[in-house]
């Protein structure tokens, strides 16, 4: 389990800050103020730039927490700059370096109660990181991605996939 969250959550993490640093160096080199972009959306009902950085950085955080037991730690949703969006991504990455293999034990099996206002979802660890950790991590940070690109960021998949760990890579 340990192998199928964290180097997932960590390069899903690392794409989106590298490409984060690509929309504040568009905005900068074509005069655009940063805050444009960060709230820049594809769709009025979804949610803009920020708030699919701070989704997606959120759940790369409550991936490890939830399937090790670990506290589940809230962070208040106060980015207003691409460096404050950087700092909240670091601080998730930092989280999943804390996380340890054997944590891990039991996750698969180990039940995830998730609430909402109209009910409890409740899934074992791995239908958790399957069907709904994972994609929801996946799907927000598609969306920073998407938005970016929409509004000329120079961005291809590539950018998206980020660092891959490629067999026979050192």
């Amino acid at each position: 389990m340990y192998q199928a969250a964290v180097p997932v959550c960590l390069q899903v993490l690392g794409s989106l800050s590298a490409v984060l640093t690509k929309g504040a160096a568009h905005a900068e080199a074509h005069g655009i103020a940063p805050g444009l972009l960060l709230q820049a959306r594809l769709a009025p009902d979804m949610f803009a730039l920020v708030r699919q950085v701070q989704t997606a950085a959120d759940f790369g955080r409550t991936i490890g927490a939830r399937l090790t037991g670990r506290p589940h730690i809230r962070v208040p949703d106060e980015e207003t700059s691409f460096s404050e969006l950087q700092a909240r991504i670091a601080a998730s990455v930092a989280f999943l370096h804390t996380l340890t293999p054997a944590e891990f034990e039991g996750a698969a099996t180990r039940e995830i109660v998730l609430p909402f206002p109209s009910g409890e979802l409740r899934f074992a660890g791995l239908a958790y990181l399957q069907q709904f950790g994972l994609p929801n991590l996946y799907f927000h940070a598609s969306m920073a991605y998407a938005i970016l690109r929409h509004n000329g960021v120079k961005l291809g998949k590539r950018d998206f996939l980020g660092q891959l760990t490629l067999l026979g890579a050192a």
